[in-house]
């Protein structure tokens, strides 16, 4: 693996900064930046005054000067807005809450399988907030008239639900009449998942022919907490002709409007793990917005769409059918709509970057081990077996060839003595050695080389999906998708204090270390001295940098480094080698 030159010391040097530099950067600075940051903006929120958002595709409500904040909590703030307006009742597997009748709008919806914490008695996921709160949120449909004089539904309309309950087995039909001929109906539909159908109807009992476009929105108030990492979006996103685009709130807020045209496709807002989006007619051209104003010193961010013109003749009814997702970003359930609706790229609602094609197999091949094994830790274990059985020839002769230059190492030393000051003399002596013995000083880098990629595909998925979120692993692991909660400096809780960020340096990170110390005592040493203090530190540095990484993140490199070793044990074995671990 090392050369004498000092081109391959100032390489390895190099490989060694760089990651010190781009890992060290992100989880080092921008882990405690990010926190700070979530912790600014909820002190903001709790300060923040109500308001209520304006009614879609109208000006911005004016500023409400005076305005105290409440004293209550968000969440009885919500709770009180949702207790006084009337509502029908939604109940689903995996969905509970009410849709208000006043507007006929989305807006109190809680996620049943999913808590805030992994503690036992956490509050369940909020996803969907009434216009007044604080954390506003919620989805809006109807019609618009272009310049016509016609009396539509709008956020202040009081409809009339055929039940009083919503069902996966039970639609609700709202009614509107607008005393003027026109009839607007509302069929309302949820799936055992998180998929609302949404066909709107409009009869016309007048003598009067008008034209109608039927819209859907989501809208936000206050800029959410996001964790502002590269590797992650959150914030306004959609599918527009086959493409993704994806807008980081700041952007919104600097330009102010966005105005995408395309036949197909989707938009909303994402969170890490939720998404609330409108999916239009797939088979229509739509206009889509995405917009961002200032009311009552609050940020309002607000996606909606107008679809294709829809003429209305006396005696005659037309119909729209749109939908809404609100929910859990889980891949087989976004899988199944974009297969089932046709629905294009909704699956890359899920941030699984430029590695696509590795990252969202990595993910499938993990979640059918877990299918088998019943646990996600158990399914990485496996995984890594079976991507250390893939490269297993191409590690082979990568450790054949490490236990080579070991058996050189006393040669090389020779060399470096008898032309120490003679680099290029050394250099020459060093090549016609490795040509004699038939060594490759580089293929010892191979076995690492190759499982970056999975690394890091693994870290994204782990980072990224949902079904990593909270899944136990045993012992004291009650997350995988977060950091070893155990610290040596509080002797794993055994001394009542919380170490900084940069010191909780957890059991399997240790193990980790531990596995990667004994795992370079078998390879070769390196001959020159600052590399080989460079690398005597290396155990050290990625025990505290990896602590902060998930804790399954760490337990595939600690067993990783397992599997390294017994194989390069045997095959040193095998060769001859003396093996200085033993």
């Amino acid at each position: 693996m090392f050369g004498s030159g000092g081109d391959n010391k100032n390489l390895i040097i190099a490989i060694v900064v760089s990651l010190a530099i781009l890992l060290g950067f992100q989880f080092l600075y921008e882990m405690p930046r990010i926190r700070e940051a979530q912790q600014r903006q909820q002190a903001i929120d709790a300060t923040k005054p109500k308001v209520e958002p304006g009614a879609p595709g109208l000006a911005p409500a004016p500023a409400q000067p005076g305005v105290v904040a409440p004293t209550v909590t968000p969440a009885e703030e919500r709770a009180q807005r949702v207790a006084t307006t009337a509502r029908v009742k939604l109940a689903s597997p995996k969905l509970a809450g009410s849709i208000a009748l006043q507007g006929a709008r989305f807006d109190d919806l809680t996620l049943s399988g999913y808590r805030e914490e992994v503690k036992p008695g956490s509050p369940n996921i909020t996803l969907l907030s009434p216009a007044g709160t604080r954390t506003a949120y919620y989805a809006e449909f109807g019609w618009s008239a272009a310049g016509e004089a016609v009396k539509l539904p709008d956020a202040t309309t009081e409809w009339r639900a055929s039940r009083t309950d919503l069902t996966a087995s039970t639609p609700v039909t709202l009614t509107w009449d607008n005393g003027d001929g026109l009839t607007f109906e509302r069929v309302i539909a949820i799936d055992a998942n998180y998929l609302f159908t949404i066909t709107q109807r409009v009869i016309n009992r007048s003598a009067k022919a008008v034209t109608l476009y039927p819209w859907g929105l989501v809208t936000r108030t206050g800029t959410p907490p996001t964790l502002g990492f590269f590797i992650l979006h959150e914030g306004p996103l959609g599918v527009f002709d086959g493409t993704l685009a994806e807008y980081d709130y700041d952007e919104l807020r600097d330009k102010g409007r966005l105005t995408k045209k395309s036949t197909g496709g989707w938009i909303g807002f994402t969170d890490k793990y939720w998404l609330a989006a409108l999916v239009p007619d797939q088979k229509e051209a739509f206009t889509a917005t995405l917009n961002h104003q200032v009311q009552a010193g609050l940020d309002k961010y607000q996606v909606d769409f107008v679809g294709e013109g829809r003429a209305l003749a006396p005696g005659a009814t037309i119909e729209s059918t749109s939908r809404l997702f609100a929910g859990a970003k889980e891949v087989d359930v976004l899988d199944a709509y974009a297969e089932g609706f046709a629905i294009v790229s909704f699956d890359k609602a899920i941030d699984f970057g430029w590695f696509y094609f590795l990252t969202k197999p990595l993910f499938k091949l993990i979640a059918y081990f877990n299918h088998l094994l019943g646990n996600f830790g158990l399914a990485i274990l496996l995984l890594t077996v079976i991507v250390k059985l893939i490269f297993f020839p191409l590690a082979n002769k990568s450790y054949k060839a490490m236990s080579i230059m070991k058996k050189l190492q006393p040669e090389m030393l020779k060399l470096r003595e008898r032309y120490g000051e003679d680099r290029q003399r050394l250099n020459q002596e060093m090549m016609a050695l490795y040509k004699r013995e038939k060594a490759n000083p580089l293929a010892g880098c191979l076995p690492i080389a190759v499982q970056i990629p999975v690394f890091f595909a693994l870290y994204k998925v782990m980072f990224v999906t949902i079904e990593m979120r909270h899944a136990p692993f045993y012992g004291w692991i009650h997350d995988l998708s977060a950091q070893d909660p155990t610290s040596l400096f509080n002797l794993f809780g055994l001394i009542p204090w919380d170490p900084p960020l940069f010191l909780q340096i957890g059991i399997w990170p240790l193990l980790m270390g531990a596995s990667m110390w004994l795992q370079q005592k078998l390879n070769p040493t390196p001959p020159d001295p600052i590399q080989a203090k460079v690398f005597m530190l290396l155990p050290i540095f990625f025990t505290f940098l990896l602590a902060n990484f998930p804790a399954g993140l760490v337990i595939y490199w600690t067993w990783n480094n397992v599997l390294s070793i017994a194989q390069q044990w045997v095959i040193m074995k095998r060769e001859g080698v003396a093996n200085p671990a033993a």
